[in-house]
């Protein structure tokens, strides 16, 4: 290991190191004792030559180094055994009953570059780094060894890839899959087109507060519940086994629109569903239309927003907040006096606390008081370490209407 090229950092640059963030800017280092390869595996030294750690280096990325480890360590198959291992313990601690989750977090289980997904006996694989997927050949040998997938799948469509200068590469890496994949998430069956669905296949990072949101709908079998920007209908369904009288599911993309309806009747909840492949925010804006001196209706009991990101760089947060604001404001004229807002937010550069006032500009636009009784982060199998903010981005509230 003596022998790996070094990266030394400028004065200041290696606190945040230290710490425990991966990422190593170009504009960090001062100068590589020798040339390396793109992808190789480099040592980091401060200015005064104390390790840092190794990682992977890359010239071609804004992240010139993806730091692994604080020792010198070989990154070999029995690494990334031992990696995978200690992460799937931190799984079965927090979620001992979930047989779908997200086994590898990237940088929340030190594997910056590195997704593994797991749909009960079948493993999806994400490599947004040149590092990792240089040594693709190892990581599907650990998993080998460690789950003996029925199928090994790599989804890598990733934005991050183009920065790594990673071409899109998906299909069947190991073994074979006929359809989709029938899951188990708390209880309830959903089937998950790991082959051309969308991300990996389904959002694993809403599993607990699916849970957690239908725990809200309101006793007594008559509540009406609307899920927008439902996608399989994990809110929804959850809801309608809840005791829900009636939910109705919203989505613009008639795919997932049709992958809800099967998975309604999959769980025998189809009597109880409504299904509608629309665009979310003109329906809003119609079910709130009135003429002068009208007032909306209001009409639902709970209302889940679980939309996708409005926003993927700092600069486009103005325009992400108004995005928000209006479908809580419109979200907010059609639930009734004592219903419940369920809203989520997944976009890293919004903050909770800039969420939570974003709602409640729209609640007072609405002439709304709401009283918060709960409060969402991301499911456990996706970790949060508060040294590496990128770890950190899905929040949510729940709301209940006062007046």
């Amino acid at each position: 290991m003596q022998s790996l090229p070094t990266v030394l950092l400028k004065a200041g640059e290696a606190d945040r190191i230290v710490a425990g963030h991966p990422w190593i800017y170009h504009g960090s280092v001062l100068r590589l004792t020798q040339s390396a390869a793109d992808g190789e595996l480099v040592q980091v030294k401060d200015q005064r030559q104390r390790l840092l750690g190794v990682g992977f280096y890359n010239s071609k990325s804004k992240i010139a180094v993806r730091v692994l480890s604080p020792e010198r360590t070989e990154v070999n198959q029995a690494f990334f055994e031992e990696r995978i291992r200690s992460a799937l313990a931190v799984r079965q601690k927090h979620m001992p009953r979930a047989s779908s989750l997200r086994v590898v977090n990237a940088e929340s289980d030190l594997l910056s570059g590195l997704i593994v997904d797991k749909y009960e006996d079948v493993l999806v694989v994400q490599t947004s780094s040149l590092g990792m997927d240089q040594r693709k050949p190892m990581i599907l040998a650990a998993l080998q060894a460690l789950f003996s997938p029925r199928a090994l799948v790599e989804w890598n469509e990733a934005s991050a890839r183009k920065f790594e200068g990673l071409p899109d590469a998906n299909g069947i890496l190991a073994g074979a899959i006929e359809g989709p994949v029938p899951i188990n998430l708390n209880g309830l069956r959903f089937e998950v087109d790991v082959l051309r669905g969308h991300k990996t296949g389904l959002y694993l990072d809403q599993q607990v507060n699916h849970q957690r949101v239908a725990e809200l709908v309101p006793a007594g079998g008559c509540a009406q519940v609307l899920d927008c920007f439902c996608f399989l209908g994990g809110f929804g369904l959850h809801a309608a086994r809840a005791g829900a009288a009636h939910v109705h599911f919203l989505d613009q993309g008639s795919e997932v629109i049709a992958a809800a309806t099967r998975n309604a009747a999959i769980n025998g909840l189809a009597d109880r569903c409504s299904f509608e492949a629309v665009n979310v925010f003109d329906w809003l804006k119609a079910q709130t239309a009135t003429k002068p001196h009208e007032r909306t209706l209001p009409r639902w009991d709970m209302i889940v927003l679980d939309p996708p990101s409005f926003t993927r760089n700092r600069a486009a947060v103005p325009d992400a907040l108004r995005g928000y604001k209006e479908i809580h404001l419109r979200s907010l004229k059609l639930l009734k006096p004592g219903g419940t807002l369920a809203t989520f937010c997944c976009s890293h550069h919004v903050n909770a606390g800039l969420f939570q006032d974003t709602v409640l500009a729209a609640a007072y636009d609405a002439r709304r008081i709401l009283r918060r009784v709960a409060t969402y982060s991301q499911s456990p199998d996706h970790p949060i370490i508060p040294m590496i903010p990128e770890t950190e981005y899905l929040k949510g509230f729940a709301f209940e209407v006062v007046r």
